[in-house]
């Protein structure tokens, strides 16, 4: 893969329990179809993220053929799909229809990993009785990753509200003095509900390999 600029980190999975995720943002056509393909010889699984609609359709057919693509998430998985072992104990809910894209990569991440998840969009503050009609499934999550954008407060009223670690996701959707996600990002970041932590703007990815390590699951490779 040097050849085309790119060097894989093979032992991540030894150091971590997770393999490489592949962000295809920033990668030409070539560069994905080449990622693809040694994948496909090496009988690797593999997960990419913000792979667009527009690079996913210019990619070698057979290549195209390989993935299950997902146009709103914009993530693509190579492989057999995992298993999901035993019941949800991941929920990932959204303030707003518009954060899906965001939610929807947390998600797939996490069914990339066999971990079943509860997703649960526009449940946001602006019509807080659709959160509170789902509190009794929320309060049996071990981890609830919350995604919102605009003024961010989603993440502290689902703090206060549910005992699971709770996991904020601030988005870039917004306009104004919401500033691409910079003010539900320092929302999250100045919430006086205990125990809130946050991952970074519009990263469903790492929001999800945060919960794995908060349930302990590891990819076991076969």
């Amino acid at each position: 893969m040097k050849d085309h600029g790119i060097v894989l980190d093979h032992l991540r999975e030894e150091r971590l329990g997770f393999d490489e995720a592949i962000y295809a943002a920033g990668k030409s056509v070539a560069q994905v179809d080449a990622l693809v393909q040694n994948a496909i010889e090496a009988r690797a699984r593999r997960l990419f993220t913000r792979l667009d609609a527009d690079k996913h359709a210019a990619l070698a057919p057979e290549h195209r053929a390989a993935l299950d693509y997902d146009p709103v998430s914009r993530t693509a998985i190579l492989g057999e799909s995992r298993a999901a072992s035993g019941e949800a104990c991941v929920a990932v809910i959204t303030g707003g229809s518009s954060d899906v894209p965001v939610s929807g990569e947390a998600v797939r991440t996490l069914g990339y990993y066999g971990q079943a998840s509860l997703h649960m969009p526009d449940i946001g503050v602006a019509g807080l009785w659709r959160l509170l009609a789902r509190m009794e499934e929320l309060r049996r999550m071990r981890v609830v990753i919350v995604v919102a954008g605009m003024e961010g407060a989603l993440p502290s009223v689902v703090a206060g509200l549910v005992p699971g670690a709770i996991i904020a996701l601030p988005t870039s959707v917004g306009y104004g003095v919401s500033e691409g996600g910079k003010a539900a990002l320092s929302s999250a970041l100045a919430s006086c509900a205990p125990g809130l932590v946050t991952v970074n703007i519009d990263n469903g990815y790492g929001a999800a390999c945060a919960a794995l390590r908060i349930i302990g699951v590891r990819l076991q490779l076969s």
